[in-house]
C-alpha cells in the first residue's frame, strides 16, 4: 500500500459516528466499504507514481510536492485542459460510475478561493479563512464532500417558524469560540469517508431565515455529528463478476444529523447572510470549474454505456438489425454532443476579473442539462437491446462450474462469444440497468444538479435572447 493510501485510510480512524443497520461502524474495517475504499485509495496513490502523477497532479507552490490538479487555478486554455486530463484519468479509471471522488468538491473550493475577494464586502475575514483552508485541503490531500440539500420532511412548508420541525440545519448558539449547529442535511454522497464536509444551503433564503444562511467546514468526527447510511449495494458475499460495479464503486449516501455540533470560527466561512450565500451558490468561477469536472465524468459514463451496448448487440447477433443500429447511433450522438460541448466550453472560455480562465458556462450548463435526459435514455436503450437477456441470467458465475456446466455453456452462449463471457457481460450491464446501484445512478444523474425542469428553464432565463430577436426584427419593424 502506498503512502497516500495508508494516509487516507488512517485519516478515517477518527471515531466518527457512522451508522449502518442500526449499529455504529468503523468504515475502514466494514466489509460494505472495502471495495470503495480500495478504489479511492488506488486513485489517491497515483500521486506516488512518477508515470501517473504528471497526469493527475501538479507541484504545490507551498510544499513543492505533487497535489491533485482539481486544486489548480487555471489562467489559460492550456490550464483548463490540464484540469480535464486529471479528471479524465480518474473518471476513466472508474468508467464515470463514481460521481463524488472529491475532484468535484475540490473544484468548487478552488473556484471560491480564486474569487475570494468578491466576498470581502460580506465578511472581511472570508478571503483569509478560505485561503488558509484551501491550502490545507490542497497540501494535505483532503477528501472533501459538498453537502447542500435539506431533509424531505415537509417541502410544502418553509416558514421561518417551522425551521425546527422541518429539520433545517441552523445555527442555534454562538460563543466566542464558534457556533453550534442543529438540524440535518442530505444527500451526503461520500460523506462517511470524507475528511471534511463543506456545508451550505442550496435555496435562496429570506432575511428572517438568516440562521440558515451559513457556509461552514465541518469535521466528520465532530461530537454530535451522526451519519446514517442507506442500504449498501456492495455486498461482500458477491463475487466480483456477479456485481462488478457495485463491488467497487458504491459511493454511499448518508443523512447527516447535527445534534448540537460545534464548529470553530475559523471554519465558519460565512454566516447569517442570505445575500452572501446566494452569491456563493451562483459563483461563476466555482460553478464553471466544478461542472467542468462533472461534464468530463458524464462523457466517460456515456461512453461506458455505449461500449456495453455495442458489446451486447454483437454478443447476441442483434447488431445487424436496423432498429438496433439506429439506437446505437443515438448513443454515439449523445457521446459526441457532450464531447463537443466540453471542447467548446474550454476553447471559448474567458479570463475573468480575477485573471482566472474559466470554461464557457453556457456550454457547460447545456451539457449538464442534457445529461439529466441523456443518461436515463442511454439506460433505456441498453435495456431495449439486451431485452429479456437481462432477466434470464444465471444466479452466479459459479453456475458454470456446476454438474450442468456443459448444458450451461451451450444454452447461455452468444452469437460470437462463450457462455461465461456473455454472462459476465450481461451481469455488468445489469449492474447499470437493474441493480440497486444502477437505479441509484439513474436517480443521481436526473437530480444531482437540482430540479432538471428549473435548470432548463434557467437556461432560458439567462440566455442572451436579444441576438436571436434581431433576426426577426428586420421583418416586423
Amino acid at each position: 500500500m502506498s503512502s497516500e493510501q495508508n494516509k487516507f485510510i488512517k485519516s478515517l480512524r477518527d471515531e466518527r459516528n457512522i451508522w449502518l443497520n442500526g449499529k455504529k461502524i468503523d468504515i475502514t474495517t466494514d466489509e460494505n466499504f472495502k471495495g470503495t475504499l480500495k478504489t479511492i485509495s488506488e486513485l489517491l496513490s497515483m500521486l506516488d507514481h512518477p508515470e501517473q502523477r504528471e497526469r493527475v497532479g501538479y507541484l504545490s507552490p507551498k510544499t513543492k510536492e505533487f497535489v491533485h490538479t482539481a486544486f489548480y487555478v487555471p489562467h489559460s486554455y492550456e490550464d483548463v485542459v490540464k484540469r480535464r486530463i486529471a479528471f479524465e484519468t480518474w473518471s476513466q479509471s472508474t468508467d464515470g460510475v463514481m460521481s463524488r471522488l472529491s475532484d468535484y468538491a475540490r473544484s468548487r473550493l478552488t473556484g471560491w478561493y480564486a474569487s475570494r475577494e468578491d466576498y470581502k464586502k460580506f465578511d472581511k475575514h472570508f478571503p483569509g479563512k478560505i485561503k488558509t483552508y484551501y491550502e490545507k485541503a490542497r497540501d494535505e490531500h483532503l477528501f472533501l464532500s459538498i453537502i447542500q440539500r435539506d431533509p424531505q420532511i415537509n417541502r410544502a412548508s418553509q416558514a421561518s417558524n417551522d425551521l425546527k420541525d422541518l429539520g433545517l440545519l441552523r445555527i442555534t448558539k454562538k460563543t466566542s469560540d464558534g457556533v453550534f449547529l442543529d438540524g440535518a442535511k442530505m444527500i451526503g454522497t461520500a460523506a462517511p469517508y470524507s475528511n471534511d464536509l463543506i456545508v451550505y444551503p442550496l435555496s435562496p433564503l429570506k432575511e428572517d431565515q438568516k440562521c440558515l444562511a451559513h457556509m461552514l467546514v465541518v469535521a466528520p468526527n465532530s461530537p454530535g455529528m451522526h451519519m446514517v447510511c442507506r442500504e449498501p449495494f456492495a455486498s461482500h458475499k458477491e463475487q466480483q463478476a456477479n456485481a462488478p460495479l457495485s463491488k467497487k464503486y458504491d459511493e454511499m449516501d448518508a443523512l447527516l444529523i447535527f445534534d448540537h455540533v460545534f464548529v470553530p470560527w475559523e471554519r465558519v466561512l460565512l454566516y447569517d447572510n442570505p445575500e452572501a450565500l446566494w452569491k456563493i451558490k451562483l459563483d461563476s468561477t466555482s460553478n464553471s470549474l466544478a461542472y467542468h469536472q462533472a461534464v468530463v465524468r458524464l462523457l466517460t459514463k456515456l461512453e461506458f454505456v455505449t461500449a456495453i451496448a455495442l458489446e451486447i448487440a454483437e454478443a447476441i447477433g442483434a447488431d445487424s438489425y436496423l432498429h438496433v443500429q439506429e439506437k446505437m447511433g443515438e448513443l454515439i450522438m449523445q457521446v459526441e454532443t457532450i464531447r463537443a460541448l466540453l471542447i467548446a466550453s474550454e476553447r471559448e472560455g474567458k479570463t475573468n476579473h480575477h485573471h482566472t480562465y474559466i470554461p464557457n458556462f453556457t456550454y457547460i450548463e447545456t451539457a449538464r442539462n442534457l445529461g439529466s435526459k441523456y443518461y436515463p435514455r442511454a439506460l433505456e436503450i441498453l435495456q431495449l437491446i439486451g431485452a429479456g437477456g437481462f432477466i434470464q441470467l444465471p444466479a452466479s458465475i459459479e453456475d458454470f462450474q456446476s454438474p450442468l456446466s456443459s448444458l450451461m455453456n451451450k444454452y447461455f452462449a452468444g452469437a460470437n462469444t462463450g457462455a461465461e463471457q456473455r454472462t459476465k457481460l450481461f451481469k455488468l450491464a445489469w449492474d447499470l440497468v437493474g441493480s440497486p446501484l444502477g437505479s441509484r445512478h439513474e436517480l443521481y444523474e436526473r437530480f444531482y444538479a437540482g430540479d432538471p425542469i428549473r435548470n432548463t428553464a434557467n437556461q432560458y432565463h439567462h440566455y442572451d435572447k436579444q441576438k436571436l430577436k434581431q433576426m426577426v426584427k428586420k421583418y416586423i419593424s
